[in-house]
């Protein structure tokens, strides 16, 4: 037996390794399974490469041995193994590379793209977050003798001459109360299924359970030796081998959803960076859609071994819907495999991804627009979530955007739009809460009359997704929320009484004072008495409330601006009571009526956009003394 002492302060190392690197001790398989999946990868490529290999023949396979009395875990692989030299090299690589580098290289943001795994040999090392004596028995394809590395992780690894029937390579790992947990089988096949359910190769896991005789009473034990994986990466076969059914069994098998999806993209990108990429679009919202910090829900694989469905970023967040996996051989990840680094490898998958997802959602609009029509239904929010987050992109969430329009049934595009408006240069919409009530709303009134066209922006976001969008293929945006959207409307109603109007008007702005900007006539009124718009510079009452919400309390007060319809019986009845106190100034009950008047023409306008009356009561105490009054 030859002893080396590790050349690193190996307990600071392993401190850092199983505390700081990894979030999760069930990393440990993961590693190891990826460990023999490449050791036999190696093999098959000498196999065909090397003819000092050629006559090696071998049927690839990965086994898991758990023994609970024994507590021991054996990960075992027949690939191409290590001798003795290769042991010392590929297990002491942390001690040759030193802990200070070590750390340096975690440290050292400026050389986040380099693969740690590969260099320091970390992923070996996380068995030790499990155990407190690890054994690896390997030997080398095409020699005879195999040999035997182990240590504590305290400070010294052993290596010497041991057996083993056929090359490759035992890893025996001498389980603690830290990762007792895994000495169960259940707790094993569920690792499996998640991280290497779809290794190239057969993965079986190989255990002693009770048996029991036909009146359930225990007779003793036998071996189970069942393959624990499907052994065979979907989203790498080739598309024609594949059915419609295959593509839904997996989804339906790696998301959890009983529904089958809505749609599926399958790439394999051949080039300078090569990757497989299969993504989904579920046919409901899920669940964690609206959760706080939603996740994505790409799962990465590296050569078929699960790395990661968190915190990768491969897609926008507005597309956090999508359902999928992405699976490279040239992503590069930093130490703990668990946060994908940002370089040009990965800058390329998103692009091409996203390209890829935008031209399908384009395609589908374009020749299955039921299908479309339902995407709509579903995600539409989050197209519009795109409009006011990806700058590079907007124009094309422009065209896949849809909208509930005054003109036709159903959703329509800016592009359609656009085609029924002629020669208009205006696209002119409406924001609020609820559709219902702004289809109803006053301010639509006239728009209606000249068959002017107007979306509806139901969705709280479409406040700030429409203030993003500055133009589109030569149209501008402007909101009937605001004043200065009547420039294509004449007056909607009959002629009025110049003196009465400008009496009703002038009445209005002395009795409202501070609580509106301005009194005017409305060209946009066709028969409601009242409406409220926001002038030009100011925030529609549904941006202010929407703010509000989200907690930004430092928006400048701005009140609304109140438009009248002269020819309307409650405006005449203004006027005429406003020409009556004019003649009886010290009649109080006149001065009552007058104020409630007033006043209920602003509440039913401010009622009608949605807005909550900061005291109800006065409402309908004035509104029930013009009842009473007849």
């Amino acid at each position: 037996m030859s002893k080396h002492a590790f050349k690193t302060e190996v307990s600071q190392l392993l401190e850092l390794i199983t505390h700081s690197l990894y979030s999760h001790k069930e990393v440990f398989l993961r590693e190891l399974v990826s460990n023999a999946s490449d050791a036999i990868d190696k093999l098959r490529y000498l196999t065909v490469s090397d003819d000092a290999f050629k006559s090696i023949s071998f049927d690839p396979k990965i086994s898991i041995f758990v023994d609970r009395d024994a507590k021991t875990i054996v990960v075992s692989d027949n690939g191409v193994g290590m001798n003795e030299e290769e042991l010392a090299s590929n297990l002491g690589t942390i001690a040759r590379s030193g802990t200070k580098a070590f750390i340096d290289k975690l440290s050292d943001t400026e050389r986040k793209d380099s693969n740690l795994i590969g260099q320091f040999g970390v992923g070996f090392y996380s068995v030790f977050m499990i155990s407190d004596n690890v054994e690896v028995i390997s030997r080398r394809a095409g020699a005879d003798q195999a040999f035997c590395w182990s240590s504590t992780g305290k400070g010294q690894y052993s290596i010497e001459p041991s057996t083993r029937e056929g090359f490759g390579t035992d890893v025996k790992i001498h389980v603690n109360e830290e990762g007792s947990e895994y000495l169960s089988r259940w707790s094993l096949d569920s690792l499996l299924k998640k991280y290497s359910n779809h290794i190239a190769y057969p993965i079986h896991l190989v255990s002693r359970e009770p048996k029991y005789d036909k009146d359930g009473k225990e007779e003793g034990k036998e071996f189970v030796d069942e393959q624990t994986n499907a052994a065979s990466a979907l989203w790498r076969r080739p598309k024609s081998e594949l059915e419609d059914k295959d593509y839904v069994e997996f989804y339906k098998s790696f998301s959890g959803d009983e529904e089958e999806p809505l749609f599926w993209l399958h790439t394999k990108a051949e080039g300078t960076i090569e990757y497989n990429s299969l993504f989904y679009v579920p046919s409901k919202v899920p669940g964690d859609l609206y959760y706080p910090v939603a996740q994505q829900g790409i799962k990465l694989y590296i050569k078929r071994v699960f790395i990661t469905d968190r915190e990768t970023n491969i897609l926008p967040q507005y597309f956090r819907f999508v359902r999928g996996v992405i699976d490279s051989d040239d992503l590069p990840l930093n130490v703990s495999r668990e946060i994908l680094q940002q370089n040009r490898v990965m800058t390329t998958i998103q692009q091409a991804s996203l390209k890829k997802i935008f031209a399908e959602l384009e395609s589908l609009a374009k020749n299955n627009p039921d299908k479309y029509r339902k995407f709509s239904d579903l995600f539409n929010t989050q197209i519009k979530e795109g409009l006011c987050s990806d700058w590079q992109n907007q124009k094309t969430l422009m065209g896949l955007v849809r909208y509930k329009s005054t003109a036709v049934e159903g959703w329509t595009s800016l592009e359609e739009y656009k085609t029924r408006a002629g020669e208009r240069k205006v696209i002119y919409y409406i924001t609020g809460n609820k559709e219902e009530r702004l289809r109803a709303s006053p301010l639509l009134e006239a728009f209606a009359a000249k068959g002017i066209e107007v979306l509806i922006g139901a969705d709280e976001i479409d406040e700030i997704a429409f203030a993003t969008m500055a133009e589109y293929e030569g149209m501008s945006f402007k909101s009937v929320n605001h004043a200065d959207s009547d420039g294509d409307l004449d007056d909607a109603g009959e002629a009025a009484d110049e003196a009465a109007a400008k009496a009703a008007t002038e009445a209005a702005k002395r009795v409202l004072g501070a609580k509106v900007k301005d009194v005017r006539l409305s060209k946009r009124l066709a028969k409601s008495p009242s409406c409220v718009v926001m002038d030009k510079d100011d925030p529609t009452l549904q941006y202010r409330e929407l703010m509000m919400r989200l907690g930004n309390a430092e928006l400048p007060e701005a009140s609304p601006i109140l438009e009248i319809n002269p020819s309307h019986a409650l405006v005449k009845k203004l006027a005429a009571l406003e020409e009556r106190r004019a003649a009886s100034p010290e009649d109080a009950a006149l001065g009552q009526d007058l104020d409630d008047l007033a006043n209920i023409l602003l509440d039913q306008a401010l009622l009608s956009e949605g807005q909550k009356f900061v005291k109800p009561a006065d409402f309908i105490e004035r509104l029930n003394r013009q009842l009473a009054r007849g």
